[in-house]
């Protein structure tokens, strides 16, 4: 069996400074200027990355736009098509290396992240299929005197901005959809998880798609990512990522007219009734809030429990806090590692404070002695919880729970909704009636009964409010990948009024 050390090697290997990935070449920034990406497990430098800004964004542009009119746009889908399962085999080879670099990274354990680069090759697989089988048109007969019929063509270049607490798999995620439809791509990675998509841009440049088709630029948000959102060129922006942040990108590019595909940030719900069942309940909700470090936008970070049920269901809950397994992410048996950032880690921190100040009762785990150079926060539930207070209103982003009691339906419905947030949900009850009731009234543009979090990569991911706007998964994803024109076609000599004729 594969040690913690045993992956720190196979991690170290692939770990060297960082260069931009632009019009088919690894280049430095235009300013050749650096930052350092840091370790979540030490808080040491792991490595050197390319800072990019706007002239790096304006050469991947350039290079983008010429693949798209040349050689990428006039290409065969079928042969096009042959390029995204290429990237999907070179994926395959190299998941090995892949789930402990994301490990190194971020913080994440590993075998979080060894399921989630499996996935990866699938949204890749998944889009070659779904554009060769799905992606069809419609046709409109009139009588005898007209056929009308529709067309999905690629609409140019996709600026795809990533987040950090799941980078190769939500990066494959739009990757995949952009350029299975036709589209070329510059990437913006998060500045605090490059390690990753240098490799996918060493594994897309090994699958030979032709120069300019992808591209990756990384830099800071204020610097790369603007410029990106603001680029004349760029016609689509996707972004997975904060509110606040996704409020500000759709604001810079909005004089451009761009078309935007938002999925932003959630305080989910996990209501939990006193019908259900309560052991399967308690493995969704630890599951929910305190995988990925607590670090997922899905996470179930606000428990509604019938007060008929809490007492036991809140002792149950400590018990499992107690024992999840905190350690280093390279390591198995961990369960919860270091957030992703030493900023972050504050971040998380202070809402903790905020948390006591408030009136809640905080219940922690514990932190092995070792690992305290790290960003470490202990599985943490917050019980006493109300709605008046912000660490229940506010995305925490950290394995934090936040514990509340409820009455019937009607209360707890209306306790759901009292966030400004509408990304996911989770409802448990043996009631299967009361489950489509309640899980209805929810305003979320996702929601699970009696569910852990299980993606299926056909229906649509997205949320409703301040949780996003568009769709993306499935055939969804056509609406923003591609552009629909409607082609008239007369079949025989219809009337035209004829004016101005004598």
């Amino acid at each position: 069996m594969e040690t913690a050390a045993d992956m720190k090697q196979k991690a170290l290997a692939n770990v060297y400074d960082v260069q931009l990935y632009i019009d088919g070449q690894f280049v430095d920034a235009e300013s050749n200027q650096q930052f350092d990406n840091i370790s979540p497990f030490t808080n040491e430098k792991i490595n050197s990355v390319a800072a990019g800004s706007k002239e790096d964004i304006d050469k991947a542009a350039k290079a983008a736009k010429t693949a798209f009119k040349g050689a990428w746009g006039k290409m065969k889908q079928s042969e096009r098509i042959y390029y995204i399962n290429r990237i999907a085999d070179l994926i395959d080879e190299h998941i090995e290396e892949l789930a402990p670099l994301e490990s190194y990274d971020t913080g994440l354990p590993i075998s979080i992240t060894t399921k989630m680069v499996s996935r990866a090759s699938q949204n890749f697989r998944f889009y070659a299929e779904m554009v060769a089988s799905r992606m069809v048109g419609e046709a409109y007969q009139v009588d005898d005197e007209f056929l009308n019929y529709t067309i999905h063509k690629p609409v140019g270049v996709a600026g795809l901005i990533t987040p950090w607490n799941a980078p190769f798999m939500l990066e494959t995620w739009k990757i995949a959809p952009a350029l299975a439809t036709g589209n070329t791509v510059i990437l913006k990675p998060a500045e605090w998880s490059p390690l990753t998509a240098n490799k996918l841009a060493e594994i897309i440049d090994k699958a030979g798609l032709p120069k300019g088709v992808f591209n990756v630029v990384h830099g800071y948000g204020e610097t790369a990512g603007a410029s990106l959102v603001q680029h004349e060129e760029v016609q689509l922006i996707s972004f997975t990522g904060e509110t606040t942040t996704g409020s500000e990108i759709m604001k810079n590019g909005a004089d451009a007219l761009k078309r935007f595909s938002m999925e932003l940030g959630g305080k989910s719900p996990i209501i939990i009734f006193e019908d259900a069942d309560m052991e399967r309940a308690l493995d969704a909700c630890t599951w929910g809030i305190f995988s990925f470090n607590g670090e997922r936008c899905t996470a179930n970070s606000r428990l509604y429990i019938h007060e008929d049920a809490a007492e036991k269901f809140i002792a149950a809950l400590k018990e499992r806090v107690d024992n999840i397994q905190v350690g280093d992410p390279l390591d198995k048996s961990t369960q919860v590692g270091p957030l992703i950032h030493i900023d972050h880690y504050k971040t998380v921190k202070s809402y903790l404070n905020l948390a006591v100040k408030e009136g809640c009762e905080v219940y922690q785990g514990s932190i092995p002695e070792q690992f305290m150079r790290g960003n470490y926060i202990p599985p943490t539930i917050l019980l006493n919880a109300d709605h008046s207070m912000q660490v229940v209103q506010e995305e925490i982003f950290g394995p934090v729970l936040a514990v509340m009691t409820f009455r019937d339906e009607e209360e707890v419905i209306e306790l759901a909704n009292d966030t400004r947030y509408g990304l996911a949900g989770y409802v448990w009850t043996k009631d299967i009636q009361r489950g489509h009731r309640v899980s209805q009234a929810i305003d979320s543009g996702m929601l699970w009964i009696n569910s852990q979090n299980v993606r299926d990569l056909r229906t649509p991911f997205g949320g409703a409010r301040h949780s996003g706007i568009g769709r993306e998964g499935g055939y969804y994803a056509f609406d923003f990948y591609t552009e629909m024109q409607v082609i008239h076609v007369a079949l025989g000599d219809h009337r035209i009024p004829q004016f101005g004729k004598k």
